[in-house]
């Protein structure tokens, strides 16, 4: 665990030193440190775009491993994720609404980012709503699976319906924005993710003991005195809250939620949540970052889609999952 810490704290300064535009270890850790930097390039740099992209780096790996923990958990499937209750394809339905309005009334209003992030988050809100109905009447968890699996597919259906009536340069944009980012996330917008990010974890923090006893069967759990019900509630919740506002905040990132849970039990050795909680927060966020250092091509000057970048680190872990999923 403290070396997950450390790690942490190194990727973040490295994310802040790598870039298009190469920095000084000693401008990095100066400016940190609150010193006076050498020239007001570095200051702008660091701290309008480097820093803003490395919190966000942090917050969505946060969210989205440990919104996969709950979920893995709560559904007892090892290849569960963070967007298995259709929660990013309404946040995708947000999006695409805005942008099929802006092919309708052409304002620059429906291409601002705070526009698109607050469309995503009423999406995947939206969503949330429908699923958490649903599953007030379901008490097989495994039909709400299914259920919330297939509410992405008719939310993906409707995007698929209003991108063929867009516009190529509105297909654009949307495309872009699938490929999920960090870069386009300031400190004006850190002050709604960071808040809702922290609420998500207190919800699943508060889950941490029913959901040890759900290791054994809800029959286990009941007996031993958890509320069943409450429990399932708090897990959607915070899954849900983790997933719509990073969804919203830096679109749909492919496999983190999938593949940190996997990689925490591995080299901690237990299901024991209580070690895997703080474990899963300290190497989502390292993983992100690492994906987020990788992206930006240290001295090219380019920068590879961020959800090309999860797969091919997340992938592999999917694939060891499948094989070996008798033995974790």
């Amino acid at each position: 665990m403290i070396a997950l810490l450390f790690l942490l704290l190194f990727l973040f300064v490295n994310s802040l030193v790598f870039g298009s535009v190469p920095l000084s270890f000693s401008d990095v850790i100066g400016l940190l440190l609150f010193q006076e930097p050498r020239n007001l390039e570095v200051s702008t740099i660091i701290l309008q775009f480097r820093l803003p992209r490395s919190a966000t780096a942090v917050l969505a790996g946060v969210a989205l491993s440990l919104s996969g923990l709950l979920m893995q958990t709560f559904f007892k499937n090892p290849l569960a994720g963070p967007y298995v209750l259709g929660i990013n394809s309404g946040a995708s339905f947000g999006v695409a609404l805005i942008i099929f309005c802006g092919s309708l009334f052409p304002l620059g209003f429906f291409f601002s980012g705070v526009t698109r992030i607050a469309a995503a988050f009423l999406g995947a809100v939206f969503v949330f709503v429908l699923v958490f109905m649903i599953s007030e009447r379901l008490k097989n968890k495994m039909t709400l699976l299914i259920v919330g699996i297939m509410i992405g597919y008719f939310t993906s259906g409707l995007v698929s319906l209003l991108i063929f009536f867009s516009r190529a340069s509105e297909i654009q944009s949307f495309l872009f924005w699938t490929f999920g980012s960090f870069r386009g996330v300031g400190f004006n917008q850190l002050a709604y993710f960071l808040p809702s990010v922290i609420v998500g974890v207190l919800f699943a923090l508060w889950a941490i003991k029913p959901m040890n006893s759900l290791l054994l069967g809800e029959d286990y759990a009941a007996s031993m005195g958890v509320d069943i019900k409450a429990t399932k509630k708090k897990i959607i919740l915070s899954g849900s809250i983790l997933t719509g506002t990073t969804t919203a905040f830096c679109g749909p990132i492919a496999f983190l939620g999938i593949a940190v849970p996997h990689l925490c039990r591995w080299f901690f050795h237990t299901s024991n949540h209580r070690v895997l909680f703080p474990a899963v927060i300290l190497m989502g966020a390292d993983i992100a970052l690492l994906a987020e250092i990788i992206a930006q091509l240290p001295g090219s000057g380019l920068t590879l889609p961020l959800n090309a970048v999860t797969a091919l680190l997340g992938a592999p872990v999917v694939i060891w999952v499948i094989f070996f999923k008798k033995n974790i």
